[in-house]
C-alpha cells in the first residue's frame, strides 16, 4: 500500500498532502498571498502525520513540486524532501508544478494554459489538452494583445494559476476562461506522483535541482532614506 507525501512550495501556498495508492486522504496548505514556508513546511508534515496516525517509516516515497516558481519557495520545499528521503531512505520523485496546476481545471474541451507570474509582464506556461496531455512545453514569455492566439481562434482556452490575473487585462478574446484565484497545491500531486511511483520514475536524492526556468537573480535592497 503505497503511502506517499507530496509537497508544494513553489508559491505562496505551502502544501503538503498524503495519498494511498494515488487517493490523496489528508492535505493541509497555507492558501494565502503570504511566503510562509520556512515556517510552516516542517510543522505541517509533523501535524499531517500526527493528524492521521501515519509515522514516518510508514511513507513509501516523498513527491515534492520541481517548479517553475519561487527560487526560495522551491530551495525551501526540495530540501526538506530530500532530507526525508535520506533519512527514511525512500524514493524521490518530483512533479511539474505547471502539470499539476493543470489538473485544478476539469473540463471535456479546450486547452488549458498553466501560467506562473513572473517579472514585470512575463509568465512561465505551459500548455495542455483538456485530458491534461502536454501540448506545448514550459516556456517563459512576455505578455501581449497577441498571446496565444493560435489556440484561442480554435477554441475555448482556460487560463489558471497565478499568471491569471494580469493576463486577463490583456488579452481580451471571447475564447479565453480565466480561472481565477487558484495556486498550485499537493492536493493534485497525489494520482501524478503515485503513476511515476509505480514505474519507478524517481530522483537521484543528491543531485536533483528545482527546474527554475531562469538563474536567480537576487535584487539589490533600495537605499535607506
Amino acid at each position: 500500500m503505497a503511502i506517499i507525501l507530496s509537497i508544494e512550495t513553489a508559491t505562496t501556498n505551502c502544501s503538503v498532502s498524503l495519498s494511498k495508492e494515488g487517493e490523496i486522504f489528508a492535505l493541509k496548505e497555507d492558501y494565502n498571498n503570504g511566503f510562509s514556508h520556512a515556517e510552516r513546511l516542517h510543522v505541517f508534515i509533523d501535524e499531517i502525520l500526527k493528524e492521521n496516525n501515519i509515522d514516518k517509516s510508514e511513507i513509501q516515497a516523498v513527491a515534492v513540486s520541481k517548479g517553475p516558481g519561487s527560487y526560495t519557495g522551491l530551495r525551501i520545499g526540495v530540501s526538506a524532501a530530500k532530507g526525508l528521503c535520506f533519512a527514511l531512505n525512500i524514493p524521490l520523485i518530483s512533479v511539474s508544478t505547471l502539470e499539476a496546476l493543470a489538473h485544478q481545471v476539469q473540463t471535456s474541451e479546450g486547452i488549458i494554459v498553466s501560467m506562473l507570474d513572473a517579472r514585470r509582464m512575463e509568465v512561465y506556461s505551459a500548455i495542455y489538452s483538456s485530458d491534461y496531455q502536454l501540448n506545448r512545453g514550459i516556456q517563459a514569455e512576455i505578455l501581449d494583445e497577441t498571446s496565444y492566439a493560435q489556440i484561442l481562434d480554435k477554441g475555448l482556452v482556460y487560463f489558471v494559476g497565478t499568471g491569471v490575473e494580469k493576463t486577463k487585462n490583456i488579452i481580451t478574446h471571447k475564447n479565453a476562461v480565466f480561472v481565477e484565484n487558484k495556486l498550485p497545491s499537493a492536493k493534485q500531486m497525489g494520482a501524478l506522483a503515485y503513476s511515476k511511483y509505480k514505474i519507478s520514475d524517481t530522483e537521484d536524492v543528491a543531485y536533483f535541482e528545482p527546474y527554475y526556468l531562469k538563474d536567480f537573480v537576487a535584487l539589490k535592497p533600495k537605499p535607506k532614506k
